[in-house]
């Protein structure tokens, strides 16, 4: 072979090489993301379906909307073969360019076959300012980890753990992905955005099963925060602690609260009510209103589970997470105790364990031995700085009582009998239910009943009313000596008289009333949807009249504020206008703005939860409701607040929680990104800048504005 011929045999020998060994990392770089459209030439727009919308391409490549005003106007893309496969990646995002004058909301919902509102879907959104464009990003919630997964043997008890697996039970299958839905969230006007570059993102990427028995372990730094990723705002050491405690006081005098409140957080400057010395409930230009014991108009701005005693996080078997667990006998010893824990997030029943109070623990390394008597004040203190005015539920007596801001009180816990088959709800007919309620508000007769600072009480949270007949349905399969059953056979028989006459109704061939009684099953909710609805409208004029006059005979002074409806039965809701002085809900929706009893029921409404997170600090969960970043998650707020400023029923938000969930998870699984303040008690700015933005301007925006 001559030289030259061999030399050039030799490149090309090389070049292919080279070829064979760079050709994987291009291609795993490619594959960091998935166009899915890009609205460049040959893009059909006819194949768009639109609601209260028309759809243009640009001479950029991106797909103009023009929305109307209305409910949720937007487009559908569906998937070109029946479905996309978007099975590695974590995330879809798109590129949002607001081209009108007035803020928008703007969400995305990935659908599977089959999605409704809190199923086989994943939804997010992002506030875009006038002339600004946003990443929307979408987090797909997945199914809980299967038995054979190696991460489930690794990551007990956490919904999210790193590397980006989130479950929930709106979960979605990525691999079978056959629509977006992108609409803009109830526009007040006409709107015009501009969506481009639709893509799977962000690669799944937990670590290996390598890792994991090498290099992984631990995870979980001094402070409990996970330590394999950085981000702004995170406590490295104890003098840095101190610096952001020294900084947050300093804040402190920049933002001592709004001017033109009183004691309470009403409006001192705006117009003078009768005043009864408690709170009270009245409807002023058309708006609902609470009245505080001044007389001043009120809306409850607060914040849920403020407390010293912080959520628990599970050890036992796990305290290879952690790189420094404090010894027993140390002064952090007293955080550890015991409790019960969930094995793996979403499977199997709870276990005895050993706990420690990570939250708690790094509150004593802030404030020093007395932080007990320290951290109430800062939790007052905080609160009238950001524009708060109300201490929500599941908070701390220790804290609430000491009378600097205003409260409400949460009452459960005091039924003891059997709850119907199947639904968290008591049986109303068992005497234990009254008996019981009576006593739990008796406890609060020397603490809270009659207190000015106490607006008033919630009892229960989320009850299992259902969205249809689930409950009534419940009863029928109960066993026959429920008090339930026995009331609603009882109504039976007066209503048919024979059971005969009910077999005709229902199509049920029951041979006598006792064989009702001891049936298990369910019959035809079509045949008996009558009688069914009928006995739940019994149930709730039971419940909610119970409630009311226990409420009411241990504190007439204070209101009563219902039971925290999660799932809308309308009936329910109606009956609960009869007896409610405030009917609340925990909305974890982006929007309040248009939401309302239902019709014939004219009564105030309070939001008792609602959240956004983010998994770009702290946690690895973010939330019932995810945003992308901790900007869009204090826009999010903003958002959602000024959106019940302007709803005539509400008289209040109150934002789940003051502090971010332990990364390792509570007893049930949240490992959350939801706090106003992360795990190491520093606040995160941008949430608070927004709820500084929303409160300060609280009163004058709500009668402003509609």
């Amino acid at each position: 072979m001559r030289k030259k011929e061999y030399l050039r045999n030799l490149t090309v020998s090389f070049l292919i090489i080279f070829l064979l060994a760079v050709t994987p990392a291009l291609a795993a770089e490619k594959a960091e993301s998935l166009v899915i459209h890009d609205f460049g030439p040959g893009f059909d727009v006819g194949a768009v379906e639109t609601n209260g919308a028309k759809v243009s391409l640009t001479e950029k490549g991106t797909l103009r909307i023009k929305t109307e005003k209305g409910d949720n106007p937007g487009i559908t893309l569906k998937a070109p073969d029946g479905h996309w496969d978007l099975s590695g990646f974590l995330r879809l995002a798109m590129e949002v360019h607001n081209a009108g004058e007035d803020e928008v909301a703007v969400l995305c919902r990935v659908d599977n076959e089959g999605a409704t509102g809190w199923s086989n879907n994943s939804l997010s959104a992002a506030i875009v300012e006038p002339g600004e464009t946003e990443t929307l990003k979408v987090l797909f919630k997945l199914k809980p980890l299967g038995e054979d997964d190696i991460l489930r043997k690794y990551f007990a008890g956490m919904n999210g753990i790193p590397g980006g697996h989130v479950w929930h039970w709106s979960r979605i299958d990525p691999s079978k992905v056959n629509q977006l839905m992108i609409y803009l969230l109830e526009p007040k006007a006409e709107h015009v955005i501009e969506i481009d570059n639709i893509r799977a993102t962000d690669l799944y990427s937990p670590p290996s099963e390598e890792e994991l028995k090498t290099s992984f372990f631990p995870f979980i730094d001094t402070f409990g925060q996970y330590m394999h990723k950085d981000w702004p705002g995170k406590t490295h050491s104890l003098e840095e602690m101190a610096r952001h405690h020294k900084e947050e006081t300093a804040d402190f005098t920049k933002h001592p609260g709004p001017v033109d409140w009183n004691k309470y957080g009403g409006w001192e400057a705006g117009p003078k009510l009768m005043a009864t010395g408690h709170f009270r409930v009245e409807k002023y230009k058309g708006k609902w209103w609470l009245v505080d014991p001044e007389g001043r108009l009120f809306f409850s701005h607060g914040i849920d589970c403020i407390n010293m005693r912080s959520d628990y996080t599970g050890v036992t078997d796990r305290e290879h997470y952690f790189s420094d667990l404090p010894d027993e006998d140390s002064p952090l010893g007293q955080f550890y105790g015991e409790g019960t824990w969930a094995p793996q997030a979403g499977y199997g029943e709870r276990v005895p364990c050993r706990t420690f109070k990570i939250s708690s623990a790094n509150m004593f390394r802030k404030y020093g031995p007395d932080w007990k008597n320290i951290y109430p004040q800062m939790v007052h203190r905080r609160l009238r700085s950001w524009g708060m005015n109300t201490i929500a539920n599941w908070s701390e007596p220790a804290i609430y009582l000491q009378r600097k801001t205003p409260y409400v009180v949460n009452i459960g816990g005091y039924y003891s009998g059997a709850e119907l088959a199947d639904q968290k709800f008591p049986d109303v007919f068992d005497d234990r239910f009254q008996q019981g309620l009576q006593r739990r508000m008796e406890s609060e007769k020397d603490e809270t009943a009659g207190d000015p600072w106490c607006i008033g009480y919630f009892v229960d949270n989320e009850l299992s009313w259902g969205n249809g007949m689930e409950l009534p349905t419940a009863v029928l399969k109960a066993p026959a000596e429920q008090e339930a059953k026995k009331e609603f056979i009882k109504d039976l028989k007066g209503r048919y008289e024979t059971i005969e006459k009910l077999n005709a109704a229902w199509g049920t061939n029951h041979a006598r009333w006792e064989a009702l009684a001891q049936c298990r099953e369910a019959p035809d909710e079509k045949r008996c949807k009558k009688d069914l609805e009928l006995f739940l409208e019994r149930v709730a004029e039971r419940y909610f009249r119970i409630c009311r006059e226990e409420v009411k005979r241990a504190a007439p002074d204070n209101l009563y504020l219902g039971c925290r409806f999660h799932v809308r039965n309308p009936i329910a809701i109606r009956v609960s206008g009869k007896y409610c002085d405030v009917i609340s809900y925990n909305a974890y929706s982006h929007s309040v703005r248009g939401f309302g009893p239902p019709e014939g029921v004219d009564k105030p409404i309070i939001i008792g939860e609602f959240h956004f997170g983010a998994l770009d600090r702290g946690p690895l969960y973010p939330g019932l409701r995810d945003v992308s970043t901790q900007d869009q998650r204090g826009k999010g707020y903003r958002s959602y607040v000024r959106g019940a400023l302007e709803n005539p029923h509400i008289v209040g938000t109150h934002w789940f929680q003051y502090k971010d969930q332990a990364t390792t998870g509570r007893p049930d699984g949240e490992n959350c990104q939801v706090g106003f303040l992360d795990i190491c008690d520093t606040p995160y700015p941008e949430t608070v800048a927004a709820c500084r933005e929303v409160g300060y301007s609280l009163y004058k925006y709500r009668l402003e504005n509609n």
